[in-house]
């Protein structure tokens, strides 16, 4: 049968955009974070978390950009409290400075 293609279908990678450089990537490659159910904001390994989400590159330089330019609390709707700021800060201090590509 003609325009019948042979193999399995290539996989459907999900791609997200980070909230602060605006590139779009594979939603593996990128950090969710979450504003939950009771207002707390935290990082989200598993990407399943209940609540709003945003996502930033796993480089430091975006991390730090978050926090001046408030994209963060932009994206997430909320105000973030210093002791959740302060966590994500410190996780954002533990990410490489550069994209490894």
């Amino acid at each position: 049968m003609p325009g019948k293609s042979k193999g399995p279908r290539p996989k459907h990678v999900p791609l997200r955009t980070c909230v602060v450089c605006r590139t779009t990537r594979p939603k593996r490659e990128l950090v969710r974070v979450v504003r939950t159910l009771v207002d707390t904001v935290e990082v989200d390994p598993t990407g399943k978390m209940a609540g709003r989400g945003a996502y930033v590159c796993r480089q430091r330089e975006c991390w730090e950009q978050a926090f001046k330019r408030r994209s963060l609390e932009h994206a997430l709707q909320t105000a973030i409290s210093p002791d959740n700021k302060a966590v994500l800060q410190q996780f954002g201090s533990e990410m490489p400075q550069e994209q490894s590509e």
